[in-house]
């Protein structure tokens, strides 16, 4: 896949549907928001970087506490719903910059705290991505890493690819637990601890959300029905079509 071209389908994916995100309770609520929230308020006038900051429920979470927030995306579009928001809610000190993650537009050792929530699966290149978050960060500097995470096991694995990428055609790879923990070494990120949580996702609101068309939808029914049941118990999945994913939060320091 040529990355000039993933980038177009992102910022096509993500900027027709800008405003449905800011709306999603999935994006909208978690309980891994307190752990952002208590990080940056122990460290003051922190500056935090949101990389892939969608409709920028991240920034609104930490701006309070933090001295700087800059969300980042790819998605010029999404970025206007984060700055239109930021400035309804008040938020004064969250600032947005447009670009991808892997050349991000900063100067070495600038921020103190970079969080990523829900974007990674859409990076071309993780790896250098996870480079680019360790030149920026300053010595000591942590970073927060939350995504669906891949089960590991290939079985499972083939499965919630296969789903996700019909669903969204945007979507490059949900990782393991394991290649999360490579990556973030040879990165020269030090993973810290990591968290297991499950999501429930309700399919229609799910494929709503990307606008994802009926050909794919049925195609994502088909799947599921046909599957064993080992597929079928590990994700939960319902009648309906709706079913639980993992998600992996995951902290690291520079």
């Amino acid at each position: 896949m040529r990355e000039a071209g993933h980038a177009e389908r992102v910022q096509q994916q993500f900027g027709e549907q800008a405003a449905a995100y800011l709306s999603s309770v999935v994006h909208a609520q978690g309980e891994e928001f307190a752990q952002l929230r208590d990080a940056v308020a122990a460290q003051a006038g922190a500056k935090v970087l949101d990389l892939g900051c969608g409709a920028g429920h991240v920034s609104f979470q930490v701006a309070e506490r933090a001295g700087q927030v800059v969300a980042y995306d790819l998605s010029a579009l999404m970025l206007q719903v984060v700055a239109d928001e930021a400035a309804r809610r008040g938020l004064l000190n969250v600032n947005t910059r447009q670009g991808a993650a892997e050349r991000l537009p900063f100067a070495d050792a600038e921020f103190d705290f970079v969080f990523s929530r829900y974007s990674a699966h859409h990076w071309s290149d993780v790896p250098l991505a996870l480079r680019e978050v360790r030149r920026v960060l300053k010595p000591g500097g942590r970073a927060a890493f939350i995504d669906i995470a891949s089960p590991g096991a290939p079985l499972l694995d083939t499965h919630l690819q296969a789903v996700e990428v019909l669903r969204d055609t945007s979507h490059v790879r949900n990782y393991s637990h394991a290649e999360w923990h490579a990556m973030l070494a040879a990165a020269s990120l030090h993973a810290e601890r990591s968290q297991r949580l499950r999501l429930r996702l309700e399919f229609s609101s799910w494929v709503e959300r990307m606008r994802t068309p009926q050909l794919m939808q049925q195609a994502i029914r088909v799947l599921q029905q046909s599957m064993g049941r080992e597929v079928r118990d590990y994700f939960d999945i319902g009648d309906d079509g709706s079913f639980s994913s993992d998600v992996l939060v995951l902290w690291a320091t520079a």
